[in-house]
């Protein structure tokens, strides 16, 4: 049996996940700030502890899975908030590293959260290997990949998952449907920046196979083979929940609500594709735009 240590696992990615590994009997062990909030969410098996001192000193652990971070879309990044982002990535990951230096129990496996912030912005394809765009998305996406890569010192082997818009009950998509549903959507500024998402389902396997691939390391793009403009994406929304879509936001409307996290997450964009995922055989449920709108919302 199987012991996994998950960070964030009582977020829209993690709860997930701990739902779809608690099936295969593994040993689940979150660690969580709110021990209460993902008692209610979590798979009653789940161990949780809110400190890594909670952790058993000879517990062996196979297999860390690495998601918790603030999330960057909730308000304006302002210093403060640059400095929370900040410490939930790398701060944390730097944290478990110490942990298992000095436990000299390291993981076999660390998969560890990134996004495909890591790139930048621009409309041109991207895979694992591509160059980057500087800016605040991938400052922080590149500390955090730094930070998971100390483990390799420990010999764990590494994934850095560059994970893009992921769509479920939560997340992006959610908070998309309400003016949908009211027929207030539509595009935001010229609409033609892309959009690399990925289905909630989708993304679990992933993390499974990564964790059951152990010829895969370094960085992974967790994104649909089918990425979209913000036009396209808009459109197939709405022929979904057959709404109208011509309520569109201006790109200086943005500028003003949003700051600087508006003009990296709604503005720019990245058209990633998940070359070495592809590479390796891994099989996509819902490759494209329809057919995961389709699945989560019909």
């Amino acid at each position: 049996m199987q012991t996994v240590l998950v960070t964030g696992g009582s977020g829209f990615i993690g709860r997930h996940f701990c739902r779809a590994a608690s099936q295969f009997g593994w040993h689940l062990i979150v660690l969580s700030r709110s021990p209460a909030k993902a008692k209610m969410v979590l798979p009653e098996a789940v161990q949780i502890v809110s400190n890594l001192d909670q952790i058993a000193a000879d517990e062996s652990i196979d297999v860390v899975v690495n998601l918790a971070g603030e999330p960057l879309a909730e308000s304006r990044w302002t210093d403060g908030n640059k400095e929370k982002f900040y410490a939930s990535r790398s701060g944390l990951t730097d944290s478990l590293y110490r942990f298992f230096r000095e436990r000299e129990l390291a993981p076999a496996t660390l998969i560890s959260g990134s996004a495909i912030g890591y790139y930048g912005s621009g409309s041109d394809p991207k895979h694992e290997e591509s160059t980057v765009v500087d800016g605040f998305s991938h400052q922080l996406c590149d500390s955090w990949e730094k930070s998971a890569n100390q483990f390799q010192s420990l010999g764990t082997r590494v994934c850095t998952l560059r994970t893009g818009i992921v769509l479920g009950d939560q997340g992006a998509l959610a908070k998309m449907l309400l003016p949908f549903k009211y027929g207030l959507g539509g595009p935001i500024g010229d609409g033609r920046q892309m959009m690399s998402w990925i289905h909630i389902t989708d993304m679990v396997n992933v993390l499974l196979h990564c964790i059951a691939d152990t010829g895969l390391s370094g960085p992974i793009n967790a994104t649909a083979p089918n990425p979209v403009d913000n036009k396209t994406f808009v459109k197939a929304l709405g022929e979904t929940l057959h709404r109208s879509v011509a309520l569109p936001m201006p790109g200086f409307m943005v500028r003003l609500l949003f700051g600087e996290m508006g003009v990296e997450l709604l503005l720019q964009g990245q058209c990633v594709i998940p070359q070495k995922l592809q590479q390796n055989g891994f099989r996509f449920e819902f490759p494209s735009l329809p057919q995961a709108l389709d699945d989560l919302l019909s």
